[in-house]
């Protein structure tokens, strides 16, 4: 079975099973094993009386050394699983664990649900266990607006992603790529305290998701059926913030007949970024809905084309 294969098996399991919470209960997730990693590591290396170019090489040692770390301990768990198709079961299992197509739709549906079910402020939490920004005051056209960017941009870096390495290293290059991302959202920020020691973390993640990020607005355009979101995607990727997050969000607007981005705010900090699809309508509770089920389009389709992949490459 090769790579490509096992990871279609390890988005399948995940997608039906997801990381059960009993599990989660008793032993955490692997995420938040390696964040703890990374959240000990930083407290030692990231003093803030050196330089910033002693924080910046003394982030990018620790950085390269806890994605090694991480690809090793994928290479050896591959290496250490026994042979046949339990061993190749057991890795998909491994896999499953690493990608997050399930517990991406439920968060974000659990937005939709609530405006349904609970109003408006209990779209508000709900949003907030997904997004960094200040959701406080959101009305619903933002709360909606920032519930697809999640849906679009962690359609890339939780799905796309990890099955683009995957497929490409097996669990060496899923491991190592979780890391990547893991240390990005943990000490890849643009303030006083990790703008320096995350810098090499944040540009490795802007590499890593260079090519996925583009696949992904690619497969929301193509399973959208729209043209309109190939030329929103080309023409206003460039216009975010991010070098990646530009794709998936300008193709899903363009797919949606709505507008994305725009000013926001994270903690104290006003963010003025310009609209993606300017002048097309803002978005309501119920595209989000409408989001989802792209998503789950844009969810098969990978499947399939890991599936020929891995058909291909045997044939």
């Amino acid at each position: 079975m090769t790579a490509a294969w096992i990871m279609v098996a390890g988005l399948a399991i995940e997608a039906v099973v997801g990381w059960p919470e009993a599990v989660d209960k008793r032993i955490g997730h692997p995420v938040r094993w390696f964040g703890w990693l990374v959240e000990r590591t930083e407290r030692l290396g990231n003093r803030q009386s050196r330089s910033r170019s002693a924080r910046i090489a003394t982030g990018g040692l620790v950085t390269l050394f806890l994605v090694a770390l991480a690809g090793l301990i994928g290479l050896s768990i591959q290496l250490l699983l026994p042979a046949g198709f339990l061993g190749l079961a057991l890795i998909a299992l491994v896999a499953s664990s690493l990608i997050a197509a399930r517990s991406l739709r439920e968060h974000v549906a659990a937005v939709a649900e609530a405006f349904d079910t609970a109003g408006i402020e209990a779209a508000r939490h709900s949003l907030s266990r997904i997004v960094g920004r200040a959701t406080a005051e959101l009305d619903e056209l933002a709360i909606a607006r920032a519930a697809i960017e999640s849906l679009a941009e962690n359609t890339s870096d939780g799905v796309t992603a990890p099955l683009f390495w995957g497929a490409l290293f097996g669990l060496p290059g899923l491991f190592a790529y979780k890391a990547i991302n893991t240390l990005d959202s943990m000490i890849g920020h643009r303030n006083a305290r990790y703008e320096a020691f995350g810098k090499i973390a944040a540009r490795l993640d802007d590499l890593a998701n260079l090519i996925p990020a583009r696949l992904t607005g690619i497969l929301f355009a193509l399973c959208a059926g729209s043209g309109r979101a190939i030329l929103v995607m080309f023409r206003d990727a460039g216009r975010h913030r991010s070098p990646n997050a530009g794709w998936p969000e300008s193709a899903m607007a363009g797919a949606l007949g709505i507008k994305l981005s725009g000013p926001r705010t994270y903690g104290e900090t006003t963010s003025n970024d310009p609209w993606l699809n300017s002048g097309a309508r803002d978005p309501s509770g119920a595209d989000i809905r409408r989001a989802l089920a792209l998503y789950r389009w844009v969810v098969i389709a990978k499947a399939i084309i890991l599936a020929l992949l891995g058909w291909i490459n045997v044939s």
